[in-house]
């Protein structure tokens, strides 16, 4: 049996059910001091404190609340969250099970990416073992009130219900489209009710500082950015996959130890994050710096950038849910500046509304989809302009 991947923090030994039977001795406003203490952002790439949103949701007056992981892994180079689903369920739902007691939820759902669908059996078997351990169900781990279960369901295969509120949507049975905020799930989520939406190596996380504590969390990584992340690595490197990295890791540390040479581009954050050449690889992988949520695409001085570009806009263009006008009509728009540039026939006048038009997208649209699938085409533009424009010749390039 191939050994499991040795880190600091989330790959660091833990014994299945012990976070939840040490919270026969905590208190919920433990658990929420541990976690504003570990400084602990969501690890789905945007960020926000779990322990505001836990505590938000823990305040809201309902006798019903949910618990919600995002387990709809769709960005592209992304599958960090596969492996924790594949070989590290005891963090995933113990942490679940936490969340349950904090905020006072009885009910928790795991919303799993649909073409992940042949990890299903393995969850439910795991889910049940669970049942049997008195870890999920009625009076967990002996603890008289203490009733929480999970379940688990299949996401649609749409991009867009990555985003909290879209997936609510899809879970409720509704077309996957982003909700107008506020409200905010954490008072008015799933079925109405107080909702806390959180990623899959978010959970994971929240179980070791449970176990170890928000002070030992807070040890790893930087200020602003504690702790550690996966990252998945692919692209043009001799050793792809995934790795656990404490944040402030630069991105020139995260290529020697992916084996990548003769790189001319890094691709963080997937599709919707920004591309950064060679000049910028001194930049840290951190909230306050370079931010992702786990995906590193690395290309190589062969690489077309204006392909890579192409490339990232069809997949907008396809996964865009046509809500908003800035995103269902920007990224057609873009995607047609692309093709003009590798055709060769464009002006820069033209360009620059281009650019306008990106800059336009990422405040006026919706969702967070709409507010960053211009990042790749804007990113492109700006740090490899002397590739796009010198390469390819023809047509008019005047104002």
């Amino acid at each position: 049996m191939e050994e499991k991947r040795k880190g600091a923090v989330l790959f660091s030994d833990y014994e299945r059910g012990s976070a939840i039977k040490k919270l026969r001795d905590l208190s919920r406003e433990d658990i929420l001091f541990e976690l504003k203490e570990s400084k602990l952002k969501g690890r789905g790439g945007a960020g926000f404190p779990t322990s505001t949103k836990w505590m938000l949701t823990a305040a809201a007056k309902s006798d019903i609340k949910y618990v919600v992981c995002n387990a709809d892994e769709g960005e592209p180079g992304t599958f960090k969250d596969r492996v924790l689903l594949m070989e590290y369920q005891a963090l995933i739902f113990d942490g679940m099970v936490i969340a349950g007691y904090t905020i006072g939820a009885k009910n928790g759902i795991v919303y799993l990416r649909g073409e992940y669908s042949y990890l299903l059996d393995s969850l439910e078997t795991y889910l049940m073992k669970m049942r049997e351990d008195n870890l999920l169900g009625k009076n967990i781990a002996g603890k008289e009130g203490f009733d929480f279960d999970i379940s688990i369901r299949l996401g649609s295969g749409a991009y867009v219900c990555g985003e909290e509120t879209a997936l609510i949507e899809s879970l409720e049975g509704h077309r996957g489209e982003a909700r107008n905020r506020p409200p905010y799930p954490v008072n008015t989520g799933y079925l109405g009710k107080p909702t806390t939406v959180n990623n899959v190596e978010t959970f994971a996380s929240v179980t070791h500082i449970v176990m170890k504590g928000g002070e030992w969390f807070c040890k790893h990584g930087t200020d602003k950015s504690t702790g550690s992340k996966l990252f998945s690595i692919s692209g043009d490197c001799s050793r792809p996959g995934v790795y656990e990295l404490p944040w402030g890791t630069t991105i020139q540390e995260l290529l020697d130890i992916a084996g990548a040479e003769n790189t001319k581009a890094v691709q963080v954050g997937g599709a919707s994050g920004i591309c950064l050449p060679k000049s910028q690889f001194d930049r840290k992988l951190a909230y306050e710096d370079a931010a992702t949520g786990g995906s590193i695409m690395i290309f190589n001085e062969e690489r077309d950038m204006i392909h890579i570009m192409n490339n990232f806009m069809e997949f907008f263009v396809e996964e865009s849910c046509g809500q908003c006008t800035p995103c269902r009509i920007g990224n057609a728009k873009l995607l047609e500046g692309v093709k003009m540039l590798e055709s060769g026939e464009y002006t820069f006048k033209y360009i620059n509304k281009l650019k306008e038009l990106g800059q336009t997208m990422q405040v006026a649209s919706k969702c967070g989809l709409g507010q960053s699938s211009s990042n790749a085409f804007l990113s492109i533009l700006e740090n490899f302009k002397d590739e796009i424009f010198n390469v390819r010749k023809g047509g008019n390039h005047g104002n």
